[in-house]
């Protein structure tokens, strides 16, 4: 295996934070739009305790029967719109705490520097954005039925204001937890091995000005996003439950991550722990290959250009 620290180009080019939030933002709009069907029968494979869903082919068709095509994109507001952000304070936060973690002399940073700079990304965002995000969007991708009429949340701003007005503000940030910490884990792992695949594969070093082709950068994001899900399959089994319960239907049923840890592991076994993990695989390896296929194209660029003006 190639050691980062190898064939490093002669010429950098440091990337400001602002450029990879950027490009992570634009990632993150254009995998929203590609990949929400799949978290729709995530979230609802994860909230299924009857077994009304055989699987994830079974449980898209039922949706699609029942409720319409349009219920496989239930939430994609909210979704895109979290993911937007997320992105784009991932991938700056990130940054920043990779430029923390450099060497001062050599301005290399090690391994250990990545995963906690992932990690510590994954946290900010999570408490930011991602929990009070998920729990609007959970909630409305819980409903069945597409007459609003019907439904007790007519859409994201109007169920955020009702989440508030009967649970408080903090009923946005249910989950919390178990949210920081699947994310941390996933975050830490991703970027670090984002950058040993680019380097492994493809000799690609961050500011060398290499632009890697979008499907060099889809492989790369693709096998990078593909061991958080199943480390953290509990995190966020528990994460959707917590999320999904509302405090205005009387007593909660799990009263914290460890406590639903133990219910669920309790009531339904050990499996039930990593329910929707199949498509989560089938979301989050795409989902980052997507994304990194965007960012690495908008950083690529930026790098060429900054070294092409510094030949001059």
């Amino acid at each position: 295996m190639t050691d980062q620290n190898d064939a490093k180009p002669t010429k950098k080019v440091i990337i400001p934070a602002y450029m990879k939030a950027v490009s992570g933002s634009i990632g993150g709009i254009m995998e929203a739009c590609c990949l929400q069907p799949i978290d729709v029968i995530k979230t609802r494979l994860q909230l299924d305790r009857s077994g009304n869903y055989k699987g994830i082919l079974h449980c898209g068709t039922t949706v699609v029967n029942t409720e319409g095509v349009r219920a496989l994109w239930k939430g994609l507001t909210p979704f895109a719109t979290h993911l937007t952000l997320k992105y784009s304070l991932r991938m700056g936060t990130n940054a920043l705490l990779q430029s923390a973690f450099k060497d001062g002399e050599t301005g290399v940073i090690s391994n250990q520097g990545r995963l906690a700079s992932g990690f510590g990304a994954g946290v900010l965002e999570a408490l930011v954005i991602v929990t009070p995000f998920e729990v609007v969007k959970i909630r409305l991708q819980q409903q069945k039925g597409l007459s609003s009429e019907l439904l007790k949340y007519k859409g994201p701003i109007h169920c955020a204001r009702t989440i508030v007005r009967e649970e408080g503000l903090f009923g946005l940030w249910a989950g919390a937890s178990p949210t920081v910490m699947r994310n941390g884990t996933n975050q830490a792992a991703m970027f670090t091995a984002k950058n040993m695949f680019d380097i492994v594969l493809w000799k690609k070093h961050e500011g060398d000005g290499q632009v890697l082709l979008p499907w060099q950068s889809m492989i790369s994001g693709f096998l990078a996003g593909t061991a958080g899900p199943i480390c953290t399959g509990p995190f966020d089994v528990v994460k959707t439950r917590l999320m999904a319960q509302s405090k205005s239907g009387g007593d909660l049923k799990y009263t914290g991550m460890v406590h639903a840890i133990r219910t669920i592991y309790a009531e339904e076994g050990l499996k039930a722990l990593w329910k929707g993990l199949l498509p989560r695989l089938m979301r989050i390896p795409p989902g980052q290959a997507i994304m990194w296929a965007v960012a690495d194209q908008v950083i690529g660029l930026y790098e060429k250009k900054c070294l092409q003006a510094a030949s001059y």
